[in-house]
């Protein structure tokens, strides 16, 4: 007979991304919040800085009447703005100043070692700024529990994201042990370091030491929070199988459960407007190119795309401009071929000139200087990408039938080249590439495939793991994705690979584009978290069970 699970009353979840737009938390966070909200009503609480201070934050409506009663108790204890996240479900967010918990650090810490052991004699950088944090929304958690709930029959979560989260996880953990912890590391800080600098992560994962390679690689103090946090709290969760092979053997401590990131696709538009909107990113994806490279490119034309953090190494801008550069040799390459690596740099300021082209209908067949850039950039001379094109001699020739553009800024809608946002833009691709070499998880694909655009990544990247997981083979383009086979040493035949992947899909019928299309929206459908929010539920019950087995003793 199958036990039934154990569900939380309440949950307080806290990150540095929650009305914080930063990265691909940001998405796992505000796309898993509705669901969320629909079970729990207003029982789920999102926790974050607030780094808007008194600029209005745009992910972020306030309402002081929220909690009132609590907020005039706690007085001047805590600074705290109450609202609601301004994402589907809008659930209740409290943002919190954190900084005048500067002048108890050193206190802080000092507890943090003789409680639970963690190193933060070495910290530096954002260090102090994320446990202030952290220890500023404990104390948030700690103060509401004791004003409205208070009550060990009632089940409450308290789940934190990430090494910035930890100190105040193990706070509550201390302090108010009738509350259930949950930590959730989407990457651990010494894997991502060690794959940031060179080093090959995955071959030696079996004989690192993570203590050991903190000292080396300068990480002891974020290191030491994470493995501390992992094994005290009461449920241990990360995001894919390739994650937890670094938690086990870094960390020293496997993940309890694995909570794949899911997410919604309300955003994709549908039916006809799909096709407009396809239709609009491709025109103006097209103008562009041909403003700047003064060339006559058409709606034939096959568009790609990588995108992402600006990890050269890590998220493989570097093998990807390397396969542009081998397809452009393809014989047998029979259409043209224009690839967008959109990938926000030291942006400086929108080329004024290509504005001019954009904006006027003169018709230009010359190209611009710098005609592989739509932005101008604050130090050209040292930029990874420009560099690596023109050590490749890639300057989108003419006869070349592939050419490569670099969009060093984000796509917010007001960029002041494209002024679409990147989800309109990405509707107009026809293939986009992702050949990761570290990607915990991977949102930039599942993205792509919401919006049946087939895409190429790898399996060192957690949802390309897990694409042949769903599927039961090694994928391939005609299944929507392909699932390129990666290793610390194999980047020649990764970037072969990309090249012979991207000419055959550019041979396809329109009947197996169109198939290739459906498949590729349908493994999207498989990760939506009606789907994958089944997880969590396996994560709650076992917090909640390890508190009622600590309550015991």
């Amino acid at each position: 007979m199958k036990k039934e699970r154990l569900l939380p009353d309440y949950i307080f979840e806290s990150s540095w991304e929650v009305c914080n737009k930063v990265g691909g938390i940001y998405t796992v966070l505000s796309t898993r919040a509705n669901t969320l909200q629909n079970i729990l009503k207003d029982r789920v609480v999102f926790i974050g800085p607030d780094c808007w201070k008194n600029v209005e934050c745009p992910f972020f409506t306030e309402d002081s009447s929220l909690f009132s009663d609590w907020k005039q108790e706690i007085g001047n204890k805590l600074s705290i703005k109450t609202g609601r996240w301004n994402i589907p479900g809008n659930p209740i967010a409290i943002l919190v100043d954190f900084t005048s918990f500067y002048s108890e650090k050193n206190d802080i810490y000092s507890n943090l070692w003789e409680d639970f052991q963690v190193d933060s004699l070495h910290a530096y950088g954002d260090y102090d700024e994320a446990s202030m944090f952290s220890y500023a929304a404990a104390k948030v958690v700690e103060s509401f529990y004791d004003f409205y709930i208070n009550n060990d029959a009632v089940n409450v979560i308290y789940h934190g994201n990430e090494w910035m989260t930890g100190l105040g996880l193990l706070y509550i953990r201390k302090n108010r042990p009738q509350i259930a912890t949950l930590f959730t590391t989407h990457a651990t800080s010494i894997g991502r370091s060690i794959a940031g600098n060179n080093k090959p992560l995955y071959d030696y994962l079996f004989a690192y030491n993570g203590d050991q390679m903190a000292d080396e690689l300068n990480m002891q103090s974020k290191h030491s929070i994470e493995k501390r946090t992992a094994e005290n709290i009461d449920c241990f969760t990360t995001v894919s199988d390739i994650t937890n092979n670094e938690c086990r053997e870094l960390l020293d401590k496997p993940a309890d459960v694995v909570l794949p990131n899911g997410f919604e696709n309300d955003f994709v538009p549908k039916g006809a407007m799909f096709t407009k909107v396809r239709k609009n990113s491709r025109k103006t994806l097209l103008k562009v190119a041909n403003a700047l490279m003064g060339t006559d490119l058409d709606d034939k034309t096959l568009i790609i795309s990588t995108s992402g953090r600006y990890e050269f190494r890590n998220k493989g801008i570097d093998v990807f401009i390397d396969a542009m550069k081998r397809l452009n040799s393809n014989p047998n390459l029979n259409r043209n071929v224009l690839a967008f690596i959109e990938v926000p740099g030291w942006v400086a300021m929108p080329r004024q000139d290509l504005i001019e082209r954009i904006t006027s209908d003169i018709h230009v067949d010359t190209a611009l200087e710098y005609p592989m850039l739509t932005h101008w950039l604050h130090d050209m001379q040292n930029d990874n990408v420009l560099n690596m094109m023109n050590s490749l001699g890639m300057h989108n020739a003419k006869d070349d039938k592939v050419k490569v553009i670099f969009v060093p800024c984000y796509l917010n809608g007001d960029d002041g080249i494209f002024n679409m946002e990147y989800y309109d833009l990405i509707a107009g691709k026809d293939l986009c590439v992702y050949p990761s070499y570290y990607e915990p998880w991977g949102y930039t694909p599942l993205e792509a495939v919401a919006f049946k655009i087939p895409c190429v990544t790898t399996d060192l990247a957690g949802f390309g793991l897990w694409v042949n997981k769903v599927l039961n083979k090694n994928a391939e383009i005609e299944d929507g994705v392909s699932v390129i086979h990666r290793t610390d040493y194999n980047y020649s035949d990764v970037a072969d690979a990309i090249a012979l992947t991207i000419e055959k899909y550019s041979n396809f019928t329109l009947e197996e584009v169109k198939k290739c299309r459906q498949n590729a929206e349908r493994l999207s459908k498989k990760a939506l978290w009606s789907k994958f929010i089944e997880y969590y539920y396996e994560a709650y019950d076992f917090a909640l069970m390890n508190l009622k087995y600590r309550s015991k003793q």
